[in-house]
């Protein structure tokens, strides 16, 4: 199996198809697992990119995440990035994977072409949500669907993935607090910002959240735009695969 290497850890990639870059950056206690369903309707098109974030899936395991996780995963997806020579790259992130995205594309704006974020929390973590996460995931921890996913995407040991990650969550929210280390004026790739109106996690605060917050960051942007699904959960690529994958091709040829 293929892996690049990061601050002296391995971290696993996968490549399929032949074209353009498309690498598909999967959220939080997820891996590149998530895509499987996804990965078919681009490989035809693009050459299609997947890592499994530090800690995650087939990459090396971390006795704990760094507080500023989503930076420090897109350092992860830079650094791949220059290990193989690759530029002008289309990037596809998914709730956590969307906040790496946008910051791969802020630090190292002479690798990324277009962004397509989905289902994520905007500049700063959602209160609602980091407030009751602790008790959410030891609930999720006795589901069966919930330990189910975990496995699928982790394996055996996916238990203290989930808690590496829910303690990183908690401890950004309580010291960092932002996602993003520059503005977003700075932000030069094109962008598209996906959601569903129905996701649960933004139900905590209203249906409206991802209008608000997707129209308040394309202004600071200066362009871009975005789209929301009426109906589905989170994330909305996954819920809505054709619908997501019919607006999204035209956008990555744009």
């Amino acid at each position: 199996m293929p892996h690049f290497t990061y601050n002296g850890h391995s971290c696993y990639y996968e490549e399929l198809g032949e074209g353009k870059p498309l690498l598909m950056l999967h959220g939080n206690t997820a891996s590149s697992v998530m895509f499987t369903e996804l990965i078919g309707r681009y490989s035809d098109a693009y050459k299609v990119i997947l890592i499994d974030f530090l800690g995650h899936g087939r990459s090396d395991r971390l006795d704990r995440f760094p507080t500023d996780l989503w930076y420090d995963e897109a350092m992860q997806v830079i650094e791949f990035l220059r290990q193989k020579g690759y530029q002008d790259v289309d990037l596809l992130g998914c709730s956590g994977g969307a906040l790496v995205a946008i910051n791969v594309a802020l630090e190292a704006p002479e690798l990324v072409d277009h962004v397509l974020a989905d289902s994520f929390e905007g500049e700063v973590p959602l209160k609602a949500y980091t407030d009751v996460i602790v008790a959410d995931r030891e609930a999720s921890k006795k589901n069966e669907d919930s330990r189910m996913f975990y496995w699928y995407m982790q394996g055996d040991d996916w238990e203290p993935v989930v808690d590496n990650d829910t303690a990183a969550i908690v401890e950004h929210e309580r010291t960092v607090g932002a996602f993003y280390h520059k503005p977003l004026s700075e932000l030069r790739a094109k962008i598209l910002l996906t959601g569903s109106e129905e996701d649960e996690f933004t139900q905590l605060v209203g249906k409206d959240f991802f209008a608000k917050t997707y129209g308040e960051m394309i202004r600071k942007i200066g362009h871009g735009e975005y789209h929301l699904f009426p109906h589905g959960g989170h994330p909305a690529m996954l819920s809505n695969q054709d619908a997501f994958v019919e607006i999204s091709l035209p956008f990555f040829r744009s």
